[in-house]
């Protein structure tokens, strides 16, 4: 597998962010059928919070020395960790980049961890299910919640494990390596609409 690197995104890494969340929304629009504002661009807001309030923690990819993806974690302070947004770009799927990002990501912040994701998003549910698995083995739960003052959406789909303590990540030798793309941020909780 390639050498696959997640660390801390800050204000100067904020360029190469916002190009990777530009094609991460790209993405994501096939799934809710937002389009682009009219400079051609995606609401920045969640992005913005990442990288600014301390509640939240912004990562980005790597292989090497390129930018391969992204990862925003909320809820630093409370309870729960969710992983708000998590993307890989389209040439680095497939290839076990995106599970060892999300373990990576998920060992900073050992304890209950979220993810949502979308039922018409089949690579997502796929692979935020292995990750979950590989993660907390069979203790890790499912449940389809409804998006709040949007009851035309279907429900989104919501994982819930517990990222053990210094503790590797399982492994099950015998799954292939699958990639997929996961939102992380339902749409209900977007803090403004797209």
């Amino acid at each position: 597998m390639p050498d696959v690197s997640v660390r801390s995104a800050g204000a100067a890494d904020r360029p190469v962010v916002e190009r990777l969340w530009l094609m991460f929304r790209h993405d994501l629009s096939q799934f809710d059928g937002v389009l682009p504002d009219p400079d051609g661009t995606f609401h920045t807001d969640r992005l913005d919070v990442a990288l600014t309030d301390s509640d939240w923690a912004a990562y980005l990819v790597s292989v090497g020395v390129r930018p391969a993806g992204l990862a925003f974690v909320r809820g630093l302070g409370g309870p729960k960790r969710v992983l708000n947004s998590f993307f890989v770009v389209r040439g680095a799927r497939r290839a076990g980049i995106g599970l060892a990002a999300a373990q990576q990501v998920i060992a900073r912040h050992p304890g209950p961890w979220e993810v949502a994701f979308q039922d018409a998003n089949a690579a997502a549910v796929r692979f935020w299910r292995r990750v979950a698995g590989e993660i907390a083995g069979d203790t890790w739960t499912e449940e389809r919640r409804p998006v709040p003052r949007r009851p035309e959406l279907p429900p989104d789909v919501w994982i819930s494990f517990d990222s053990p303590r210094k503790t590797a990540p399982r492994r099950r030798p015998s799954e292939g390596d699958e990639q997929g793309l996961g939102d992380g941020w339902p749409r209900s909780h977007a803090p403004s609409p797209e």
